[in-house]
């Protein structure tokens, strides 16, 4: 395994000024879902990032420092579940995480690099939405559909599902589900999720989670709001009339929504690809050899 190259330890001043400026920022980003949760709103497009994923705002605020960095001065931290006290300091134990979380370890960093190693697909044109959505009256929000039932079912009809994300494909209607090209499984996920996938870029979000104390605190942050944003063109490009909550659709069943959409989801790609390389680097310490290729991560709810 390559090894993290040493730096000195950070001083209690530095890292707890980091700690904190990451925790201000964490509370920017939660601060409209909190104000609604605390009225008892609903959100059709923010809630999914505390509802699917099933994260609370309070993980965002407690800041890693990721493998490899002293904390000095950080008694506290030392009782923290994966730290551990060494000379000048207290660091993440990297390796008590991977022995205890070792198929989860495994199976993360196995699945992030696969994807991260594929060609990316732009021609799903968001279509997974719309297969939730088709030959039902049971529809996954409380929003009007823009083009109505029939019109929804039309624009399904009209075109290739190409959907490559488990996922989303397990929330298809019991009629959508054979016409996407590919029939996905649990078990082929780590064959065919690639990087052009939106939601493929959202999970980067969660498995920033799941991987904890080895996820530097501007890395999880940053894939939060990844997440955020991509959340926004999912629903944006969805068959869903959210006008009434501000957001303008962007119409995929045209020619020109259509490149709006793929302009706007090469752009988060290659968000979602940096962001992918960071993680691993991040976590692995440059370790090229993870092993246990074959196991795929859990669900996520």
């Amino acid at each position: 395994m390559t090894t993290l190259l040493e730096s000195p330890p950070l001083s209690r001043t530095e890292w707890t000024e980091r700690a904190e400026a990451h925790a201000e920022r964490a509370d920017a980003l939660t601060a409209a879902h909190r104000a609604r949760a605390a009225r008892g709103q609903k959100h059709p497009v923010e809630d999914f990032l505390f509802t699917y994923y099933s994260y609370k705002p309070a993980i965002l605020r407690r800041w890693h420092p990721g493998p490899g960095v002293v904390l000095a001065d950080a008694d506290e931290r030392a009782a923290w579940r994966w730290y551990r006290p060494i000379a000048g300091g207290v660091e993440v134990d990297a390796e008590a995480f991977r022995r205890d979380r070792g198929s989860l370890y495994r199976g993360v960093v196995n699945l992030l690099r696969a994807t991260a190693a594929r060609p990316a697909q732009f021609g799903c044109f968001g279509l997974h939405e719309w297969a939730m959505a088709y030959r039902t009256e049971d529809v996954r929000h409380a929003v009007p559909l823009r083009l109505g039932s029939d019109g929804t079912d039309a624009v399904v009809e009209s075109h290739d599902l190409k959907c490559t994300h488990f996922d989303a494909f397990r929330f298809f209607t019991p009629d959508a589900v054979p016409r996407n090209r590919t029939a996905l499984s649990r078990d082929l996920q780590v064959d065919v999720e690639q990087p052009g996938c939106l939601h493929a870029g959202m999970d980067v979000y969660k498995w920033a989670v799941k991987l904890g104390p080895l996820v530097p605190g501007e890395i999880l942050l940053d894939a939060f709001e990844l997440a955020r944003d991509i959340r926004t063109l999912d629903m944006e490009a969805s068959p869903y009339d959210l006008t009434d909550w501000g957001y303008s659709p962007v119409p995929i069943e045209t020619p020109e929504g259509k490149a709006r959409y793929v302009a706007r989801q090469r752009a988060l790609s290659e968000r979602s690809q940096a962001l992918r390389a960071a993680l691993v680097a991040a976590v692995t310490g440059g370790d090229d050899t993870p092993g246990g290729a074959d196991f795929l991560p859990p669900e996520p709810v």
